[in-house]
């Protein structure tokens, strides 16, 4: 079968992966393939790490309702890290050295990912994670994974939006978090090669309530746009101080925002926002009729389908953090080990997700361009592409 033709098929089966025991002949009854995964279902990053467990859950379940990977089921081991580097990487050791798990799923933001990243080495256990700070991988090591696109990738993109639209002079407003430093680092490293200039350059701590201190320091700068880099609920608060200073600005944004969290809890003052970021959100951008656009509709449907609601890019962070791992699995020939399945993972060839088609190598453990971004304006409490 095709990979195109298994496409068709997502809603039976991963492509390349055995659908059941009696298709690969496999060990049928044996021992479930165990996973960890550390998100943040608690806390600032609520809103990213709750729908990537739906996510999580959702493929799980149709994978075993399938037959499994080579006829065994994956199970995953949740842990829950509030949204708290430390806490992130105890539950990284409780499931390395408790649990046993072959790969961690994680987490949901960056500086917890890297917290967990020395003790994952120490074991020999990779990480698939769904954070988009370019420290994760640009920072190599040979057992750490990333599904997102990196802010290396999704900031120049953005930066060379602002500047086509004459959006020259621009202020940055980021989070103290590991996605936000990691962010304003490349901001200030290469905003010039796109043809910006940064006006200003403010900061706020997650958990901050009000950020009309930062912004009236920002109006008072005069740019032509303000740029938002941030992950947590807190960027909503920033666009509703915006809008009650009178700011007549622009705001711009990344994959941070790019949720109905964001949506909601911004209103109105959401409305003409434009982000930087992946296609799902107009699942028509992937190209009606390819492939990819084929396993991206059929994963919205299903996932609407279950939870009353279409999926935003962090559900598709996790669907291709956890069906990279079931693809590897499912190629690994001899025993299943977690060193077997870094192997698999960094042999991963033209894999079609939501994120793009992934193509790791011992040298690029994240294999995403600048190709897989889109420019999104906000409108009507919804997101279309911007023209």
């Amino acid at each position: 079968m095709t990979r195109a033709a298994a496409a068709l098929l997502v809603a039976v089966c991963l492509p390349v992966v055995g659908c059941s025991s009696a298709d690969t002949g496999a060990d049928e009854g044996a021992e479930p393939y165990r996973i960890g995964a550390v998100l943040s279902l608690t806390g600032s990053y609520a809103g990213l790490g709750i729908p990537e467990k739906q996510a999580i859950d959702l493929e799980v379940a149709r994978i075993n309702e399938a037959g499994g990977i080579n006829g065994r089921e994956i199970e995953v081991i949740y842990e829950d890290d509030a949204t708290d580097a430390a806490k992130a990487q105890a539950a990284a050791v409780r499931l390395i050295d408790e649990e046993g798990v072959l790969a961690i799923i994680g987490a949901s933001g960056t500086g917890h990912t890297v917290a967990m990243r020395s003790d994952a080495e120490r074991a020999g256990v990779p990480i698939v994670s769904m954070a988009g700070g370019s420290v994760i991988t640009d920072d190599f090591s040979e057992w750490v994974f990333q599904t997102p696109w990196p802010n290396r990738i999704v900031i120049p993109f953005v930066l060379k939006q602002m500047a086509a639209a004459g959006r020259t002079n621009v202020a940055l407003i980021s989070d103290t978090g590991g996605y936000g430093v990691d962010g304003r680092d490349y901001v200030l490293a290469h905003a010039q090669e796109a043809g910006v200039t940064l006006v200003a350059d403010e900061t706020f701590n997650a958990g901050d309530t009000d950020m009309s201190s930062q912004l009236t320091k920002i109006r008072a700068a005069d740019p032509d746009a303000v740029l938002i880099w941030a992950a947590g609920k807190e960027a909503a608060i920033i666009a509703r101080n915006a809008r009650q200073l009178n700011m007549q600005q622009p705001l711009y944004g990344g994959s941070g925002i790019a949720r109905q969290e964001f949506i909601d809890g911004a209103a109105e003052a959401a409305e003409g926002v434009r982000l930087g970021t992946g296609r799902i959100l107009v699942p028509e951008a992937f190209g009606e009729g390819t492939e990819a656009y084929a396993v991206a509709t059929d994963f919205i449907a299903r996932f609407e389908a279950e939870y009353g609601a279409k999926p935003d890019i962090f559900a598709g962070h996790a669907y291709d953090a956890i069906g990279l791992i079931a693809d590897a699995l499912g190629r690994i020939e001899g025993d299943v080990t977690s060193e077997a399945l870094r192997d698999a993972l960094e042999e991963t060839d033209g894999w079609v997700g939501i994120d793009g088609t992934f193509t790791y190598s011992p040298s690029d453990h994240n294999g995403l361009t600048e190709d897989e971004m889109v420019l999104y304006v906000i409108e009507g409490g919804t997101w279309r592409l911007d023209d």
